[in-house]
């Protein structure tokens, strides 16, 4: 199969709480950034994106506890989730329509983006990576854990059995390694800061810590030296890719030290690696903090579409 690529987005992925979400350290809306700029370079060829339906809590379920769900009526356990004190003050009613909204759509996209990746090759989200939601609450700003639920849901419809989560976020997968610690058909790869949240970490089946101050000629040699094992151990029919610009060397939240060129070349490689292995693989962009987050995943979705072109027509659904 020759390898395109499918863009999942909806602006349902859109957050407006009349400016208070700008009061996070996280760009909400850096997604909508990314679909925009996609759109005004002409390099959707005037074509939509492809629309997800929002989750469902059956196939949150798969995954995630009724307590969780439970608790998404308090306006308290979100911000708790989110790290966001000032959303505990509005009504949970404000927040399901709005950030849980986004939330259900961008789970809804991973699920997506893992079907047409098996018709297509490759599938980005202009959203999702939301790795540290765990089955009985969520954390460090994740609410679902889109890639466990999408792997759970897709699996369960027959699409694959054997799955390797590529995490190359710089926060450690620590949900994803949770909920798939016991799960022989899934395997989690995470590379990530050393020194940094989640502490302690959980243990994904392979972890890779970094120093502080990594640089990307060192996290490019490390990938290469690791990614292959994670290959080779995983015995995967399908992959996900947690691509996270937060080891950006400006990001106030890490510490670093790629550069725009690296990490384009990083998500690059990972691609390149499933597509010689005849993987589909389905990206999701993750974190990324500093200002120009977005424009550094809109310079690697570019990059991806200027080499393997677009799906073109609607790509194929599994």
């Amino acid at each position: 199969m020759t390898a395109h690529v499918a863009i999942v987005y909806s602006g349902e992925y859109r957050v407006d709480l009349g400016g208070v979400e700008q009061l996070h350290a996280f760009d909400v809306n850096k997604y909508a950034r990314i679909y925009e700029q996609l759109e005004a370079d002409g390099l959707l060829a005037g074509r939509p994106a492809v629309a997800p339906e929002p989750v469902s809590d059956d196939d949150l379920r798969l995954v995630h506890s009724d307590v969780l769900l439970r608790s998404l009526d308090s306006s308290r356990h979100i911000a708790e989730y989110l790290e966001a004190p000032v959303l505990a003050m509005l009504p949970v009613s404000v927040l399901r329509d709005t950030i849980l909204r986004s939330f259900r759509w961008a789970t809804g996209g991973t699920i997506l983006a893992g079907r047409l990746a098996l018709g297509c090759g490759i599938a980005v989200n202009l959203g999702g990576g939301y790795h540290h939601a765990k089955p009985h609450r969520g954390e460090g700003f994740s609410i679902f854990n889109d890639i466990a639920v999408a792997v759970r849901r897709l699996r369960a419809d027959g699409l694959f059995r054997r799955v390797l989560v590529v995490d190359l976020d710089v926060h450690q997968g620590n949900g994803t390694a949770v909920i798939f610690a016991d799960d022989a058909d899934t395997f989690t790869f995470s590379m990530h800061q050393e020194e940094l949240y989640p502490l302690p970490k959980a243990a994904s089946d392979l972890d890779v810590g970094l120093d502080v101050g990594t640089d990307d000629e060192t996290y490019l040699a490390r990938l290469g030296e690791h990614l292959p094992r994670a290959f080779d151990a995983a015995r995967a029919d399908v992959v996900f890719y947690q691509a996270g610009c937060d080891t950006m060397r400006d990001d106030p939240l890490a510490d670093l030290m790629m550069t725009e060129a690296g990490i384009v070349e990083r998500d690059a490689t990972v691609v390149a690696a499933c597509v010689e292995r005849g993987l589909p693989v389905a990206m999701t962009l993750g974190g990324g903090y500093a200002p120009d987050a977005w424009h550094v995943q809109y310079a690697s979705v570019r990059h991806l579409i200027d080499a393997y072109g677009l799906e073109k027509g609607e790509p194929p659904l599994f």
